[in-house]
């Protein structure tokens, strides 16, 4: 169980010890994913230093299949219509195992209750009505949902890749949020966004909401969303920590262009998010493990996402173990008590990020192409490294320093890299 911070920028375990919340995206296993398979990927994401896994507790049927034969939450009709006034106990038995497992390997369990798709007046409910949830029994579905999943201690995610389309949009989530707090009043709340989405104020001032949490999205000409979207949260008048719990999944297509994501883009984005304020946790994605894809499946979104990878293949993307180093690196340096130090980065490059700790024992920079910089601050007196994230080089690099500032030459490696000097 993690709770806030004291000055709520970032989590603590019971015992006060910083949490990197470092999550793999699993939205549809409890609908798509086999018992025996879902211990081979808790084993094998355990392995790499995961920590949280964020699960969709309703099917996303705008994502999935068009033949598409996975459990289901409700009862069915004869007509084909989900009777939501009778909750399928079945599927629960079967998603309560899942996270049962989850916890029993370590796992924060980090449930979505209202994926956008089942409240009105959403993106995705516009576009296909049928399994919106008559307002009615948002009540009785988050209190059996809750009950069910109380004693794993997870965090709710209480919308879940979702728009504001109206006010009745906003009591769906609000009605959902209260009721959860009612149940589970220790439990961590967020909200789950589609990148162009605001938090409406009734639920930004709500004093039920613990932290904020963005996508950033999939679309290669929007990656500035990463660190954009993390300053505009750390911008709010109520103060929470941030996590950017949608980056680009390592495999999916640049938003209905050609070509797919790969390791690099998900370091970028790791550090981008840190350095820009959202540093209370990242997620993770693998195009296909999200879906639990398997060979030769149907997909409805082949144009925008490209087609998954099998699950298998995917979980096994090199994006991962890049993922779990840097948060290894987040945790080793202390980089909790990191704020955005753009002040000290005279560069005309964007995406040069740079943060430090307020005193300035710490400095971290990231360089996503290898480029001589500058820093507003003498580092003669500071330990200096340059590590190379995809390698894992670890160097000393070559500096310039004065009493005003200090040159960082380029790095000799064609690779992604940090500047960490510490004091």
């Amino acid at each position: 169980m993690i709770r806030l911070s004291d000055d709520r920028t970032y989590f603590v375990t019971d015992n006060g010890k910083p949490f990197f919340y470092l999550a793999d995206t699993v939205w549809s296993v409890f609908s798509n994913a086999q018992l025996e398979d879902w211990e081979e990927y808790l084993h094998f994401r355990r392995n790499q230093r995961f920590n949280a896994l964020q699960i969709s507790v309703l099917p996303i049927l705008h994502d999935a299949s068009d033949t598409y034969k996975g459990r289901y939450p409700f009862k069915v009709r004869p007509d084909g219509a989900w009777d939501f006034e009778q909750i399928d106990e079945s599927f629960f038995d079967v998603a309560e195992k899942m996270v049962s497992l989850a916890v029993d390997y370590g796992f924060l369990p980090a449930l979505v209750l209202l994926w956008g798709d089942y409240v009105m007046h959403t993106t995705f409910s516009d576009r296909d009505p049928s399994h919106i949830i008559p307002f009615d029994r948002i009540v009785p579905y988050v209190e059996y949902v809750v009950k069910r999943f109380k004693s794993y201690h997870p965090t709710y995610m209480i919308s879940g890749d979702t728009s504001f389309g109206s006010d009745q949009t906003v009591a769906y989530y609000q009605t959902a949020l209260a009721r959860v707090k009612e149940l589970d009043p220790d439990a961590l709340t967020t909200l789950h966004l589609q990148p162009a989405a605001k938090i409406p104020e009734p639920l930004a001032d709500s004093p039920e909401l613990d932290y904020y949490m963005y996508q950033a999205g999939h679309r290669l000409e929007e990656s500035h969303h990463n660190y954009t979207l993390a300053a505009d949260f750390l911008s709010y008048p109520v103060k929470r920590p941030i996590v950017n719990g949608e980056p680009p999944y390592e495999g999916h297509g640049f938003g209905n262009r050609y070509g797919r994501f790969d390791a690099f883009h998900v370091r970028k984005a790791f550090w981008h998010s840190i350095l820009a304020g959202a540093k209370a946790g990242f997620t993770y994605g693998a195009h296909g493990v999200w879906s639990w894809h398997t060979r030769g499946a149907g997909f409805t979104s082949e144009s925008w996402s490209k087609i998954p990878f099998d699950w298998k293949d995917a979980l096994r993307m090199p994006g991962a173990a890049d993922a779990s180093f840097s948060a290894w690196l987040v945790g080793q340096y202390g980089m909790h008590r990191l704020v955005p130090a753009g002040e000290l980065l005279p560069t005309p490059y964007e995406e040069i990020r740079c943060a430090s700790a307020r005193d300035r024992s710490v400095i971290v920079v990231y360089v996503p192409y290898s480029n001589e910089f500058e820093l507003a601050a003498d580092l003669s007196g500071y330990e200096i490294l340059r590590i190379g994230l995809a390698t894992r080089n670890v160097e000393r690099p070559e500096i310039v320093p004065s009493s005003q500032k200090t040159i960082v030459r380029m790095s000799d490696h064609n690779e992604d890299y940090l500047i960490i000097a510490s004091r």
